[in-house]
């Protein structure tokens, strides 16, 4: 049984201020490399997730940690004690980057090979990638099969009649198999996550099954509200297919530090861990690992390294039904019509990665109703700087029975409001009236050098003189410990 890992690192571009080792406010190539060394050896992490849409690829990733940090991978082996995970494009999604995914499927056997010359022995340092955008068990399938059958299968073809195969040319191919990790992120991923991994698990004989459940791009598509309890409906089904069929599902939770994103910062471990206690992996977002005191950073991850996973909390599936319905139709209608301030906002959004972004000719658009909205890192950005926290959108569309019940199964329902307000302008023109009259329910304080800042940039938006625009979104952010 190989050990799961608890800490997976992303490349999620949330943080405000820049780690050391980066020459400029923007990460990117041999950086990444430094930052997956950094944060194995210095912060703990036991897993980093490499993502592989939207930029160039380093695909010698595994080659160059083992040949600059050959000490530390001596005593801690990659693959073994570390692990590096493979984010994949969606060729039914992302057209225009499909065949990424084949070239990084075939990295895979080179990036064994170096691990057996540095080892010794076979040690496979790459075996798992993530498929985000999951909609179908034959997307994941797909994936797994292309590997076993071209990638690793090629190896046994001659070249012709009575010739050598290309093993025995340039040597065995492996590991034989990967795992596929399939990333949900939409209403009907969440909701089919179990029949999905039920499908592609069907003919295969293994010991357990990743999946991973988006908690951001929920959030901004769905509202807060619905996406926590997408989460709590997914786990809760996994748990029962895990249960049926016998194999051990181990879900990861992609959370970041706004309390829109999910609100894990090193001081609120705990709280998410009661929130989602069948997770079994919690992602590590650049402004966890860079906005706080590095000490307080690593006893956060190594708080989140020794929770046991627990059963997952019982759901009622009609009344989360219900929630998310009325709620995610309100959020809906407030999100299109602040559309036009998002994204005229989010343009002056700090960029902290060097990528493409996933948009136009390069990937996928975010749109709701045909309306295009920026990734979610930036939509959160743009509400946050408008003193518009976008956790507290559509609260207007539940009554007291609903808000009840919301305490009893959103366990975090109140804080993570609470953190929210502390970034409310409550004199933004943008703050739907409605919205307004409805938050008498929660105690909450203004942060007035953040009220302040909020203030100067509505009248700069007003003035549609928006020159000092991002040094101001980047002040608040500073306040905030998080970009979006």
């Amino acid at each position: 049984m190989k050990m799961i890992p608890q800490c997976m690192s992303t490349q999620h571009p949330d943080n405000v201020n820049s780690p050391f080792f980066s020459s400029s406010s923007e990460i990117g190539g041999e950086e990444e490399i430094a930052e997956a060394f950094y944060v194995f050896s210095h912060l703990g992490c036991d897993e980093q997730m490499w993502d592989c849409e939207g930029k160039e690829v380093d695909s010698y990733v595994v080659k160059k940690l083992l040949s600059r940090y050959g000490e530390f991978f001596n005593e801690k082996i990659l693959g073994k004690d570390l692990f590096l995970t493979l984010r994949v494009p969606n060729p039914t999604v992302e057209k225009a980057e499909a065949k990424i995914l084949l070239e990084t499927l075939e990295s895979i056997p080179r990036s064994f090979d170096a691990a057996k010359l540095f080892y010794g022995e076979d040690i496979a340092p790459v075996f798992e990638v993530i498929l985000p955008m999951t909609g179908s068990y034959k997307c994941i399938d797909r994936i797994y099969r292309y590997y076993s059958n071209f990638v690793i299968g090629k190896q046994n073809e001659s070249f012709k009649a009575g010739d050598i195969t290309i093993a025995e040319w340039i040597g065995e191919f492996k590991p034989d198999e990967i795992n596929v990790i399939p990333l949900f992120e939409d209403l009907n991923g969440m909701l089919n996550a179990s029949e999905m991994t039920r499908k592609y698990l069907n003919d295969k004989n293994v010991d357990f099954q990743r999946i991973f459940l988006a908690r951001s791009d929920p959030a901004m598509n769905y509202g807060l509200i619905s996406a926590v309890l997408m989460n709590k409906l997914a786990l809760y089904n996994c748990n029962l297919l895990s249960e049926d069929i016998g194999v051990d599902i181990h879900p990861i939770i992609g959370v970041g530090s706004a309390p829109f994103r999910g609100n894990l910062t090193p001081q609120n471990v705990d709280k998410l861990a009661l929130e989602y206690p069948s997770a079994h992996t919690f992602t590590i977002q650049s402004s966890f690992k860079y906005d706080h005191p590095t000490n307080e950073v690593f006893d956060g991850i190594e708080k989140l390294k020794s929770i046991k996973p627990s059963k997952p909390h019982e759901v009622d599936e009609d009344r989360f039904m219900e929630i998310i319905n009325k709620y995610s139709s309100e959020y809906e209608k407030q999100i299109l019509s602040l559309a036009p301030t998002i994204n005229k906002v989010a343009k002056y959004t700090p960029l902290r990665r060097k990528r493409k972004l996933h948009i136009g000719l390069f990937g996928y658009s975010r749109d709701l109703k045909g309306v295009s909205l920026p990734r979610a890192i930036s939509f959160t950005c743009a509400l946050y700087s408008i003193g518009l926290p976008p956790e507290i959108l559509a609260l207007n569309a539940l009554n007291e029975d609903d808000l009840s019940f919301l305490s009893e199964h959103y366990l975090n329902f109140e804080k993570d409001l609470k953190d929210a307000l502390r970034y409310l302008n409550e004199d933004s023109p943008f703050l739907p009236q409605s919205v307004k009259n409805g938050l008498n329910f929660i105690d909450y304080e203004v942060h007035e050098e953040h009220q302040k800042i909020t203030s100067d940039l509505i009248e700069i938006i007003r003035k549609d003189k928006m020159n000092n625009a991002h040094e101001m979104i980047l002040r608040a952010a500073h306040l905030r410990k998080f970009i979006g």
